[in-house]
């Protein structure tokens, strides 16, 4: 009869029934402590002997019970901050919204948390505050395994293994979940985005890299509420930017932000020229994300700035051309302005660093000296630091259907010719206009002094 009633009320039907604790032994699962890393067993082993409970929890075990091999691994306790620092030597404590402990074993760097309890446990806002939008600014309430569990995001992450007699604990469904290959929030997903609205960027991001859908009540509420994004700090958001672009699943998640319409918080210009139908713009795009997968499943050196140059460069072309329209400015000098100008815009999304804007900067200047190859010009180029992103950019762009006149041909053929035949081919290619050497004046000769 109470299911009944609470049926005709809305919302209700839908929520999903808590599911029921499992511990589930060695023999029913698939981890082996051969794919942990020495030092997780060495910190579970300390934390253990000091008579505390400790289990790897997180992305950790989700990989390895879908069968990979995490290179890193997160430790829950019930040992305080404060305990676990003193447990090991130059660990650290680190976060004030969130305290976390960084523990270094050799060259391994552990992430250790204390168990959660529910905010509103909290007898102090030291402890934990939360903003009138529902946005935790501060969450260190300390539980236990079970509640820590109902605090994690999603139910794939709140899995937890112990070395001491090798079981997992499932206290939300995450194994149901991952048979289902589906991410599924804890709790009530509208509530947990507005405590961390990052946690929609995590959705988008786990479902990508595992091929994993996302549970119809955990994705409603992404696209209604995706300017809850702004609240977070720009610095916050480069770091998750990060996330979503190396992890060797960009096309995927560049497809799901768009789909959920978080692009647009990310990188707002380029998603306004996206929704106008630029057809090149959006294969330019796609192909460097593909690019940047295939050198990360390759384990080829990747940089973000390659990435952010080409998710701002149409935005930054556009611009360049208005420029030349309308105030007849050069090419190099509107280049310069429009870059700036878009750059300057992003940075209020997405806090991009200096080591990343220049060497992005830099990549686009060079889309406009790849042209220029007569006489000592193409080496001059070519021993630019940049050079090579630049010309892999440059082929991006022809593929995606700019036209260059065979440029990236050309410079093909001459990174593959011997020094003669790079003079010759530099010989042959005419000198820009209005860029030929002008003769100097003669100098005035001063006049003679006659004192």
């Amino acid at each position: 009869m109470l299911k009944r009633l609470l049926s005709y009320i809305p919302g209700m039907a839908s929520a999903p029934n808590k599911p029921e604790k499992r511990v589930i032994p060695r023999d029913e699962h698939s981890i082996s402590r051969a794919n942990i890393s020495r030092g997780a067993l060495s910190a579970m082993r300390r934390l253990h002997d000091e008579g505390y409970e400790a289990y790897l929890v997180g992305g950790g075990v989700r990989d390895l019970l879908l069968g990979g091999h995490p290179k890193d691994f997160d430790l829950a306790t019930n040992a305080t901050p404060e305990q676990v620092k003193a447990l090991f030597r130059g660990a650290r404590i680190i976060g004030r919204r969130f305290k976390i402990v960084h523990v270094r074993m050799g060259r391994e760097l552990l992430e250790v948390t204390t168990f959660r309890d529910n905010h509103s446990e909290a007898e102090n806002e030291r402890d934990s505050h939360q903003a009138d939008s529902g946005m935790l600014l501060r969450d260190n309430v300390f539980g236990t395994l079970e509640t820590d569990s109902a605090r994690r995001d999603f139910t794939i992450n709140a899995l937890y293994y112990t070395s001491q007699d090798f079981t997992v604990h499932d206290y939300e469904g995450g194994m149901k979940d991952l048979e289902a290959r589906q991410v599924r929030m804890i709790g009530d997903p509208l509530t947990r985005y507005k405590e961390d609205p990052v946690r929609m960027l995590r959705a988008v991001r786990f479902a990508a890299k595992l091929g994993f859908k996302i549970e119809k009540h955990t994705a409603s509420p992404i696209a209604p509420n995706a300017a809850l994004l702004s609240q977070v700090s720009s610095s916050r958001l480069f770091d998750e930017s990060l996330k979503l672009f190396m992890a060797g699943s960009a096309l995927a998640t560049f497809q799901l932000l768009r789909d959920y319409d978080l692009l647009a918080h990310l990188f707002p210009q380029t998603d306004a020229l996206l929704k106008q139908g630029d057809e090149q713009a959006e294969k330019l795009i796609e192909l460097a994300l593909i690019n940047t997968d295939k050198r990360i499943r390759n384990e080829q050196r990747v940089t973000p700035a390659f990435i952010y140059a080409a998710l701002l460069w149409p935005v930054v072309e556009r611009e360049q051309i208005k420029l030349m329209e309308r105030q007849g400015l050069s090419p190099t000098v509107a280049l310069a302005q429009a870059a700036g100008s878009v750059v300057s815009q992003q940075l209020a999304s997405i806090s991009i660093p200096k080591r990343f804007t220049i060497p992005m900067r830099e990549i686009w200047e060079l889309q406009l000296r790849l042209p220029s190859r007569a006489g000592k010009r193409a080496f001059a180029v070519a021993s630019h630091e940049r050079f090579r992103a630049a010309y892999d950019f440059l082929l991006l762009r022809e593929d995606a259907g700019a036209q260059t006149d065979g440029l990236g041909r050309w410079w093909t053929d001459w990174q593959a010719a011997n020094e003669d035949e790079r003079e010759r081919m530099a010989k042959s290619v005419s000198g820009p206009k209005g860029n030929r050497s002008r003769k100097r004046r003669p100098r005035k000769k001063p006049a003679a002094n006659n004192n």
